[in-house]
């Protein structure tokens, strides 16, 4: 089985490109979804959370997401120190994933951080879905709840989109001046082939 990472920064698109894969049957594992779920439900992250962040940063069962974003946010150790519980636990629950799909030809990790997190180490080969800033920023603040500066702050802490082309294997062009569908099949292709 081929394990395909997928990766983009905010507002790239990456979603859109995986509902396509989707919609061929690929098996498709939401890293970003999954660390989420891992920190409000799985014991072992939980209890590390807490012991790292203090017990308050649950209201109840729920993650406080606000509250260790404040945290976190511009402060590299406490980041660190995050990092260091969520990307173990997802790689985890990423290899036990993989076991119901032994079976396909490939598999694709969508992961916002994937070479950050170090996770495009358990993946094959990489696809970068990338987008001009202006067309990134206008997707996030349509979906509300962001202003522009937020959305530039946030694409600021993310991988240059220059560098990030240049650590893919393949780069798929989300800015609608191409035509998506046709890159994905073209994709599609050469996965199956590959085995």
């Amino acid at each position: 089985m081929l394990k395909v990472g997928l990766t983009g920064g905010i507002g790239s698109g990456k979603t859109t490109v995986c509902k396509v894969f989707r919609s061929l049957g690929i098996h498709v594992y939401d890293a970003d979804s999954q660390a989420k779920q891992l920190m409000n439900f799985e014991p072992l992250v939980k209890s590390q959370l807490m012991a790292t962040f203090g017990e308050d940063v649950f209201q109840g069962d729920q993650l406080n997401r606000t509250m260790l974003a404040k945290l976190v946010f511009n402060d590299e150790q406490k980041l660190a120190a995050l990092n260091a519980i969520v990307h173990p636990a997802v790689g985890r629950d990423f290899e036990s994933w993989l076991n119901g799909y032994r079976a396909e030809k490939y598999i694709i990790k969508e992961a916002a951080i994937m070479f950050e997190s170090g996770s495009h180490k358990s993946c094959d080969v990489i696809i970068g879905v990338v987008a001009d800033n202006e067309t990134r920023i206008e997707r996030v603040m349509s979906r509300g709840g962001q202003t522009r500066e937020e959305v530039i702050s946030r694409m600021n802490n993310q991988m240059d989109q220059d560098e990030l082309q240049a650590r893919v294997d393949y780069v798929i062009d989300n800015n609608g001046q191409m035509a998506l569908i046709p890159q994905v099949l073209h994709l599609h292709d050469i996965f199956l082939s590959e085995q």
